[in-house]
């Protein structure tokens, strides 16, 4: 079994200077205390004050909760019993009772004053005395709480309540400068123990910048998510109380993030938040459910790419690591601090820098989409010569986007349009989606496809937080997004004949907005254009239409269709490729060829390829045509 944990120098003589300043009340208890015995006590207490050089737990207390002399004496004597025992059996012989009670304070101790005990007074209002007998506030057995008795004893740990749905959130070293303004403006909402919003589209950063400002003011940030608080007014009343009483015993700074948190529950978090003494952040992402409450509030936006190339570049030389291809890395990845400082460490530990930003930048999109790492290269596109040119223009255009929008200044002409939106049109399987996938694996990013059946939903603005959600990570992560059947959603706006029109035409006003500030790359894909809300196609960046495939583009998709390793035999590709299939139709094929000549224990043949292309035609209602190889 293991002894007790070692005390600090500090806790020691904390504990010395408690248990000397208990002396001094002590006597008070003695009808036959001498002035020598006072003497005495009070020349220890100043020894012990000498040994403690600075504040103990119980000034701390008594500054922070504004104690009068009576009413630290009282919190002090209270909590003789649990510090000496020898305490209870004064406290019997001088009160007749071996606690203290109201009664025998306002006797015995200095400076008594009745008001030091009503509700509203900080014993009481902290709960730092409790009643042991409600019905009788003069008599009734006073009680400290444990927390204080530890906190008295200098070895306070946070509220046992607190602890289980609090994290303690570490200041960074060194932040840009636009978020040291906001860190200061943060600063100085808390230095007046004032309810402070703050928001903005990276949760993290929001994190990190009001931990800087409840550093700055000697704090530590405590963050407590709105969700583990109770619902029931009265019970989110009690914590919020415990969360005032620890800014002043953990000497601490708080932060609520209200992710998740519906409307109505931020406003009466922020209700609540903005009547307590302390100091108390709330983090949102500046939403419709955002608090108002005529809080102050600090925006906290996404860092321009000179901002996070000083940011990648300090975090890289602090861990000793390489800055080659910092510039580059930060242009396209814009990850929150501590995400930077994660890959820094990455980068020192010899993971490449581009790949250890894109780890570090891989979200997750909560059931809203599937995040893909792309395999397919341009050797596996068969296209007319303009469109492959368009989309070699596309990645291009992202993979310099930092140069032209930065260096060359088109970023300053206005903070909208500055993404790239590609729409995909054309039959289907004419290789729209394994586009988008090139793209991405060309350009070293994952590419998200977007599941539409989880982002669109029947109750009012329920659609447009979640595409918030989807483009939010999206920008993090600096993923290509694939909006496949994007007509589904970007569709026509319509005549407004009820309300669902009206928020139907909403939904689609909002993605337009969404499109232009989005500052990746989009990717929409459809089988009829004409279904596409023409406002989508003025504001995109290109438009590549998928031809169907002529004989000579379905001969080259034939080529490519089995892989190196695939065992064939006697196939007639110009047969093939007179066939009427999609390069889609034609992977489908060989798929299932390849599976009925492993099956049968023999190469992929003629007979394989011909039985598998019935399948697939039959999918669509079709059959072979007399003379072709199908037959």
């Amino acid at each position: 079994m293991s002894g007790p944990a070692p005390t600090t120098g500090w806790e020691e003589a904390n504990r010395d200077h408690l248990v000397a300043e208990l002396a001094v009340l002590r006597l008070l208890l003695r009808p036959d205390s001498t002035e020598a015995d006072r003497r005495e006590a009070d020349e220890a207490l100043s020894e012990s004050r000498l040994r403690l050089a600075g504040d103990s737990a119980l000034d701390q207390m008594a500054r922070g909760f504004g104690l009068t002399r009576f009413e630290r004496s009282l919190l002090l004597l209270a909590a003789g019993p649990e510090f000496v025992g020898a305490v209870a059996g004064e406290l019997l012989s001088a009160c007749g009772a071996p606690h203290l009670s109201f009664s025998a304070a306002l006797r015995v101790l200095p400076e008594a004053h009745w008001s030091a005990m009503t509700p509203s007074a900080p014993l009481r209002h902290w709960n730092l005395v409790q009643l042991l007998d409600p019905t009788s506030l003069t008599r009734s057995p006073l009680a400290v709480d444990e927390r204080v008795l530890h906190h008295l004893a200098g070895a306070g740990q946070l509220d046992p309540e607190l602890a289980e749905v609090s994290r303690s959130v570490p200041a960074h070293p060194q932040l840009p400068a636009p978020m040291r303004h906001a860190a200061e403006a943060i600063a100085h909402a808390l230095s007046r123990r004032r309810a402070v919003v703050v928001c903005g589209p990276q949760r993290a950063n929001l994190r990190t910048v009001t931990a800087a400002a409840a550093a700055s003011q000697g704090l530590r940030l405590l963050l407590v998510a709105a969700a583990d608080l109770p619902s029931g007014a009265g019970e989110r009343q009690r914590i919020l109380r415990s969360m005032e009483r620890e800014t002043v015993l953990a000497n601490c700074a708080w932060a609520v993030d209200l992710e998740h948190a519906e409307r109505a529950e931020c406003h009466a978090i922020a209700r609540a938040a903005s009547a307590l003494d302390a100091p108390v952040a709330l983090l949102s992402d500046g939403g419709t459910g955002a608090p108002g409450e005529g809080l102050p509030s600090v925006r906290i936006e996404r860092l321009e790419p000179a901002d996070r190339r000083e940011l990648l570049r300090s975090a890289l030389d602090r861990a000793g690591a390489p800055v080659a291809g910092a510039d580059d890395t930060a242009g396209i990845f814009d990850l929150p601090v501590d995400a930077v400082e994660a890959a820094a460490r990455d980068v020192a530990s010899g993971v490449p820098l581009w790949h250890a930003c894109r780890e570090r930048a891989r979200p997750s999109f909560a059931g809203f989409a599937e995040v893909c790492r792309p395999k397919a290269t341009w050797d596996d596109l068969v296209l007319p010569p303009g469109q492959s040119e368009q989309l070699r223009a596309l990645a291009a255009s992202m993979r310099h986007r930092t140069t032209v929008l930065n260096d060359w200044g088109f970023a300053d002409r206005s903070a909208r349009g500055l993404g790239t939106t590609a729409l995909f049109t054309g039959p289907s399987g004419t290789g729209k989606t394994l586009a988008a996938e090139v793209l991405a694996g060309d350009l070293e990013l994952d590419l998200v496809h977007i599941d539409l059946s989880q982002v669109v939903n029947k109750y009012i603005g329920e659609t447009e937080k979640n595409l918030s959600r989807v483009f939010a990570a999206a920008e993090d992560s600096a993923a290509v997004l694939l909006f496949d059947e994007a007509d589904a959603l970007f569709g026509r706006r319509t005549e407004v004949r009820d309300s669902h029109d009206r928020y139907a035409n909403l939904e689609i006003g909002y993605l337009l907005q969404r499109l232009e500030s989005f500052r990746g790359l989009a990717i929409l894909t459809t089988n009829a254009r004409s279904a596409m809300d023409q406002a989508f196609t003025r504001r995109l960046h290109t438009v590549v239409n998928f031809p169907h495939p002529h004989p000579a583009m379905r001969e080259a998709l034939w080529r490519k269709a089995f892989p190196p390793h695939t065992p064939v035999e006697g196939l007639d590709l110009p047969g093939l490729a007179a066939m009427d299939l999609t390069g889609g139709a034609i992977a489908a094929v060989a798929l299932s060829a390849a599976y009925l000549a492993a099956a049968a224990h023999s190469p992929v043949t003629s007979e394989h390829v011909r039985a598998a292309t019935r399948w697939e035609l039959a999918k669509s209602g079709r059959s072979p045509v007399a003379g072709k190889p199908s037959e």
